[in-house]
Protein backbone atom coordinates (compact mmCIF):
# COMPACT_ATOMS: atom_id res chain seq x y z
CA UNK A 1 0.00 0.00 0.00
CA UNK A 2 1.33 3.49 -0.65
CA UNK A 3 1.08 4.32 2.58
CA UNK A 4 3.47 2.07 4.03
CA UNK A 5 6.18 3.59 1.44
CA UNK A 6 7.88 6.49 4.26
CA UNK A 7 7.77 3.34 6.91
CA UNK A 8 8.62 0.99 4.47
CA UNK A 9 11.89 3.60 2.86
CA UNK A 10 12.93 4.18 7.14
CA UNK A 11 13.12 0.08 7.51
CA UNK A 12 15.34 -0.03 4.26
CA UNK A 13 17.71 2.99 4.79
CA UNK A 14 18.45 1.22 8.60
CA UNK A 15 19.79 -1.83 6.72
CA UNK A 16 21.30 -0.03 3.78
CA UNK A 17 23.07 2.42 6.24
CA UNK A 18 25.36 5.55 5.02
CA UNK A 19 28.11 5.63 2.77
CA UNK A 20 29.98 2.38 0.88
CA UNK A 21 32.50 1.88 -1.58
CA UNK A 22 33.67 -1.75 -1.24
CA UNK A 23 35.17 -3.34 -3.85
CA UNK A 24 34.14 -6.29 -3.37
CA UNK A 25 30.25 -4.97 -4.15
CA UNK A 26 28.88 -5.68 -7.65
CA UNK A 27 26.74 -2.26 -7.12
CA UNK A 28 30.07 -0.11 -6.77
CA UNK A 29 29.69 3.42 -4.74
CA UNK A 30 26.47 3.56 -2.85
CA UNK A 31 25.23 6.28 -0.31
CA UNK A 32 22.35 5.25 1.64
CA UNK A 33 21.77 2.46 -1.04
CA UNK A 34 21.75 4.57 -3.70
CA UNK A 35 24.23 3.68 -6.55
CA UNK A 36 25.66 6.29 -8.77
CA UNK A 37 24.84 4.93 -11.56
CA UNK A 38 21.00 5.62 -10.23
CA UNK A 39 21.88 8.78 -8.96
CA UNK A 40 22.84 10.01 -12.64
CA UNK A 41 19.89 8.05 -13.79
CA UNK A 42 17.56 10.06 -11.78
CA UNK A 43 19.03 13.02 -9.92
CA UNK A 44 22.04 14.19 -11.77
CA UNK A 45 23.86 13.01 -15.17
CA UNK A 46 26.99 14.61 -14.02
CA UNK A 47 27.13 13.33 -11.16
CA UNK A 48 30.58 12.23 -9.04
CA UNK A 49 30.84 10.28 -6.29
CA UNK A 50 31.44 13.25 -4.09
CA UNK A 51 28.21 14.21 -4.96
CA UNK A 52 26.89 11.04 -4.20
CA UNK A 53 27.95 11.73 -0.60
CA UNK A 54 26.17 14.82 -0.32
CA UNK A 55 22.51 13.23 -1.88
CA UNK A 56 19.41 15.14 0.23
CA UNK A 57 16.93 12.86 1.93
CA UNK A 58 14.38 14.37 -0.66
CA UNK A 59 16.53 12.85 -3.28
CA UNK A 60 17.15 9.33 -1.66
CA UNK A 61 13.03 9.27 -1.52
CA UNK A 62 12.91 10.15 -5.09
CA UNK A 63 15.42 7.26 -6.33
CA UNK A 64 13.57 5.06 -4.14
CA UNK A 65 10.60 5.52 -5.46
CA UNK A 66 11.28 5.52 -8.80
CA UNK A 67 13.27 3.19 -9.35
CA UNK A 68 12.28 0.22 -6.94
CA UNK A 69 8.61 1.23 -4.90
CA UNK A 70 7.36 2.35 -8.27
CA UNK A 71 8.63 -0.42 -10.56
CA UNK A 72 7.46 -3.19 -8.16
CA UNK A 73 3.47 -1.60 -7.93
CA UNK A 74 4.36 -1.87 -4.01
CA UNK A 75 1.35 1.06 -3.90
CA UNK A 76 -0.89 -1.53 -4.85
CA UNK A 77 0.63 -4.62 -2.79
CA UNK A 78 -0.85 -5.72 0.60
CA UNK A 79 0.60 -4.51 3.45
CA UNK A 80 4.19 -6.01 4.31
CA UNK A 81 3.81 -7.96 1.46
CA UNK A 82 4.78 -4.24 -0.18
CA UNK A 83 7.67 -4.09 2.09
CA UNK A 84 9.36 -7.51 1.79
CA UNK A 85 9.08 -7.31 -2.56
CA UNK A 86 10.19 -3.41 -1.98
CA UNK A 87 13.62 -4.61 0.27
CA UNK A 88 14.18 -7.39 -2.02
CA UNK A 89 14.01 -5.12 -4.97
CA UNK A 90 16.41 -2.85 -3.40
CA UNK A 91 18.88 -5.27 -2.66
CA UNK A 92 18.75 -7.69 -5.36
CA UNK A 93 17.07 -5.39 -8.04
CA UNK A 94 13.45 -4.99 -9.26
CA UNK A 95 13.09 -7.48 -12.08
CA UNK A 96 14.54 -10.32 -9.79
CA UNK A 97 11.92 -9.25 -7.04
CA UNK A 98 9.42 -9.31 -8.93
CA UNK A 99 9.95 -12.87 -10.29
CA UNK A 100 10.37 -14.51 -6.70
CA UNK A 101 6.75 -13.01 -5.63
CA UNK A 102 5.51 -14.45 -8.86
CA UNK A 103 6.87 -17.74 -7.67
CA UNK A 104 5.62 -17.22 -4.50
CA UNK A 105 1.98 -16.22 -5.71
CA UNK A 106 1.58 -19.15 -8.54
CA UNK A 107 1.64 -15.97 -10.91
CA UNK A 108 3.87 -16.68 -14.53
CA UNK A 109 7.86 -15.55 -13.29
CA UNK A 110 7.67 -12.83 -16.29
CA UNK A 111 9.55 -10.06 -13.92
CA UNK A 112 6.65 -7.83 -14.41
CA UNK A 113 3.94 -7.13 -11.95
CA UNK A 114 0.68 -6.57 -13.64
CA UNK A 115 -2.87 -7.28 -12.25
CA UNK A 116 -2.23 -11.49 -12.75
CA UNK A 117 0.46 -10.94 -10.26
CA UNK A 118 -1.60 -8.34 -7.78
CA UNK A 119 -4.70 -11.00 -7.84
CA UNK A 120 -2.55 -13.97 -6.82
CA UNK A 121 -0.70 -11.84 -4.03
CA UNK A 122 -3.94 -10.81 -2.42
CA UNK A 123 -5.86 -14.71 -2.72
CA UNK A 124 -3.34 -16.04 -0.62
CA UNK A 125 -2.45 -15.06 2.97
CA UNK A 126 0.03 -12.16 3.62
CA UNK A 127 2.46 -14.00 5.87
CA UNK A 128 2.23 -16.91 4.26
CA UNK A 129 3.41 -15.21 0.69
CA UNK A 130 6.18 -12.98 3.20
CA UNK A 131 7.65 -16.49 4.56
CA UNK A 132 8.29 -17.71 0.97
CA UNK A 133 9.48 -14.88 -0.57
CA UNK A 134 12.02 -14.55 2.52
CA UNK A 135 12.99 -18.12 2.53
CA UNK A 136 13.32 -18.24 -1.39
CA UNK A 137 15.43 -14.63 -0.67
CA UNK A 138 17.50 -16.35 1.17
CA UNK A 139 18.61 -19.32 -0.81
CA UNK A 140 19.23 -17.27 -3.80
CA UNK A 141 21.79 -15.17 -1.91
CA UNK A 142 23.34 -17.81 -0.21
CA UNK A 143 24.50 -19.58 -3.83
CA UNK A 144 26.40 -15.79 -4.89
CA UNK A 145 29.89 -16.12 -4.43
CA UNK A 146 29.86 -12.87 -2.27
CA UNK A 147 28.24 -14.99 0.15
CA UNK A 148 31.34 -15.67 2.41
CA UNK A 149 32.00 -11.40 2.27
CA UNK A 150 28.15 -10.31 2.89
CA UNK A 151 26.44 -13.56 3.57
CA UNK A 152 26.07 -12.68 7.79
CA UNK A 153 24.69 -9.28 7.19
CA UNK A 154 22.62 -10.28 4.36
CA UNK A 155 21.21 -13.23 6.72
CA UNK A 156 20.02 -10.67 9.92
CA UNK A 157 18.74 -8.57 7.02
CA UNK A 158 16.26 -10.88 5.88
CA UNK A 159 15.30 -12.15 9.29
CA UNK A 160 14.33 -7.93 10.44
CA UNK A 161 12.69 -7.76 6.90
CA UNK A 162 10.77 -10.75 7.50
CA UNK A 163 9.87 -9.41 11.34
CA UNK A 164 8.76 -6.26 10.30
CA UNK A 165 6.88 -7.00 7.14
CA UNK A 166 4.96 -10.05 9.16
CA UNK A 167 4.35 -7.20 11.88
CA UNK A 168 2.49 -4.81 8.72
CA UNK A 169 0.22 -7.56 8.00
CA UNK A 170 -1.43 -6.60 11.22
CA UNK A 171 -4.25 -4.43 11.49
CA UNK A 172 -4.38 -1.81 14.47
CA UNK A 173 -7.24 -2.82 16.82
CA UNK A 174 -9.63 -0.02 16.87
CA UNK A 175 -9.36 2.22 19.96
CA UNK A 176 -12.81 1.11 22.28
CA UNK A 177 -14.83 4.06 23.25
CA UNK A 178 -14.86 5.03 26.70
CA UNK A 179 -18.14 3.07 28.38
CA UNK A 180 -20.77 5.42 29.28
CA UNK A 181 -21.86 4.40 33.36
CA UNK A 182 -24.60 2.18 33.45
CA UNK A 183 -27.38 3.20 35.98
CA UNK A 184 -29.72 0.34 37.08
CA UNK A 185 -33.59 1.13 36.96
CA UNK A 186 -34.81 0.13 40.24
CA UNK A 187 -37.79 -1.70 40.15
CA UNK A 188 -40.91 0.40 41.07
CA UNK A 189 -42.76 -0.05 43.47
CA UNK A 190 -46.73 0.53 43.88
CA UNK A 191 -48.42 1.18 46.75
CA UNK A 192 -50.21 -1.32 47.72
CA UNK A 193 -54.20 -0.75 46.15
CA UNK A 194 -57.26 -1.68 48.43
CA UNK A 195 -58.87 -5.04 47.08
CA UNK A 196 -61.04 -3.97 44.64
CA UNK A 197 -63.24 -6.86 45.73
CA UNK A 198 -66.49 -5.83 47.26
CA UNK A 199 -66.77 -7.22 50.45
CA UNK A 200 -69.18 -9.53 51.93
CA UNK A 201 -71.59 -7.81 54.19
CA UNK A 202 -72.78 -10.15 57.39
CA UNK A 203 -76.45 -11.03 56.30
CA UNK A 204 -79.29 -10.03 59.00
CA UNK A 205 -82.46 -11.88 59.76
CA UNK A 206 -85.15 -9.43 60.24
CA UNK A 207 -87.42 -10.97 62.74
CA UNK A 208 -91.30 -10.19 62.30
Amino acid sequence: MDRNFARALALVLKSEGGWSDNPADPGGATMKGVTLANFRRYVRADATKADLRQISDDQVATVYRRFYWDAVLGAELPDGVDYAVFDFAVNSGPGRAAKYLQAAVGAVQDGRIGPATLGAARAKPAGVVIDQLCDARLAFLKRLPTWPTFGRGWSDRVRSVRADALKMTHTQPRRRQPSQPRFRRRPRRFPLLPSLRPRRRSSILLQP
